[in-house]
Formats: structure tokens, C-alpha cells, sequence
């Protein structure tokens, strides 16, 4: 078969892993699929096929706002992998170019924080059998997550403007699935400067006052953050 060929009968779809952190919990953005007669009430990762006029970051933030009913504008998108066997959709010959996708929960709107029977968040420790490869997406997605957050600041993309040390903390060992070391940590998050104090405190609750932090960098870096 010749190259120009074999382009019939193959198409190019993304998909997306959305993730973000609720009460020290990681979930992700699923919907609804059902594609007869292999998937019926079934769920997956929102995505879908790419138009000519569209590249795959632009095609994976078009199904995002409308599968997952998220402004894509609110996220921050990294190119994962790109999925390519042969039996990866049962319907014909579909190469997949995956993202993940992070969101700080506040930043949400109340309808994008809302579940529906169309879409809706899940943790994902239960997020299990799903269409197509999505379980092995979600693998992989959750893995890099958690390797990237330990030389990186990816964390930051999951986290509210201001924090404190101790929520910091929490959205670690969320991701990373560990305990950690309270004063090792904080002496390790100070010492490499990538967060800054705020004047500002948070109060209320049975807990003294805690000072507020921001991240220094807006845009992610290579730092071995732990």
C-alpha cells in the first residue's frame, strides 16, 4: 500500500487528562460515551477527532469546552504522548495526540466545578474502565504528573494564587502519594526560592493564623523541587 494511501484510512483525534485538586483529592474531568455497539453508557476522556483547519493543542481545547465544558483558556496544557495501536479504537484506525491539562479548582466557575450525567469530575483513584485506551492514558497522564511535580514547579498549575505552606504540602503528597516530612519540606520549598511570602494571612478555624504564598515564576521551571 502506498503512503498517500494508507492516509484514507487513518484519522487523527487528541484527547485530554484534566486534573485538579478538591479537599486534598486528585480528580479528573470525564464525560459521557456512548459510541454503539462498543461503548454504551460508558465513560472516557473528553476528546475527539481534529479538523484540517486545526492543529492537535487547538482541536484538544475545542473538545474541552465542548465535551468537558471547560474554558480551555483556565488551563495549562502539556503535550503528553501520542497513542498509536492499531486496535486502540475498535471503529477504525484512530493515532491519538494526548494532553494533560491542569486547573487550580478556585479558578473554576461554578458550572465548570458541577457534575452532570454529560460530564463531570471524578478522583482519580476510581477512575477505572474506561473507553478505549483511556485507562492507559490515565496511567500514563498521572504518572508524569507525579514525576514532573518532583522537577518542576508543574504543582503551581494545580494550586490557588495564594497558599500556604501547609496547603502546599497537601497538594504534594495529593500528587505524589506520600507522606512527607513537614520541616524537611519547608525547609527545602524556602531554601529554593520558588515561592514567595505575601503580607497577607489566613485566618479562622481552629488553627492560628498562616501566612499566605505565590509562586515566583508564572511560567513552569526545571528545579528539583524534591
Amino acid at each position: 500500500m502506498k503512503e498517500h494511501d494508507a492516509l484514507k484510512f487513518a484519522v487523527l483525534a487528541t484527547d485530554v487528562a484534566v486534573f485538579t485538586i478538591r479537599d486534598n483529592e486528585l480528580l479528573v474531568r470525564l464525560i459521557s460515551v456512548d459510541r454503539p455497539p462498543y461503548f454504551i453508557h460508558s465513560k472516557g476522556l473528553p476528546g475527539g477527532l481534529l479538523t484540517p483547519e486545526e492543529n492537535a493543542e487547538e482541536a484538544a481545547r475545542r473538545h474541552v469546552m465542548t465535551k468537558a465544558h471547560i474554558d480551555p483558556a483556565k488551563l495549562y496544557f502539556e503535550q503528553l504522548y501520542t497513542f498509536s495501536e492499531v486496535d486502540r479504537d475498535p471503529r477504525g484506525r484512530v493515532v491519538a495526540v494526548v494532553y494533560a491539562a491542569y486547573v487550580p479548582w478556585e479558578r473554576l466557575s461554578p458550572d465548570e466545578q458541577a457534575n452532570s450525567t454529560a460530564t463531570w469530575w471524578e478522583p482519580v483513584a476510581s477512575a477505572k474502565k474506561l473507553a478505549y485506551d483511556h485507562d492507559d492514558v490515565l496511567r500514563l497522564a498521572r504518572e508524569r504528573l507525579g514525576t514532573r511535580a518532583r522537577y518542576t514547579t508543574l504543582i503551581a498549575k494545580l494550586m490557588p494564587k495564594e497558599f500556604t505552606l501547609t496547603e502546599l504540602e497537601a497538594a504534594y503528597e495529593c500528587v505524589l502519594r506520600a507522606e512527607l516530612d513537614k520541616r524537611n519540606f519547608r525547609k527545602k520549598i524556602e531554601k529554593l526560592g520558588v515561592v514567595k511570602e505575601t503580607s497577607r494571612m489566613r485566618n479562622g478555624g481552629r488553627f492560628r493564623p498562616a501566612r499566605l504564598y505565590q509562586f515566583v515564576a508564572k511560567e513552569v521551571k526545571e528545579v528539583a523541587m524534591l
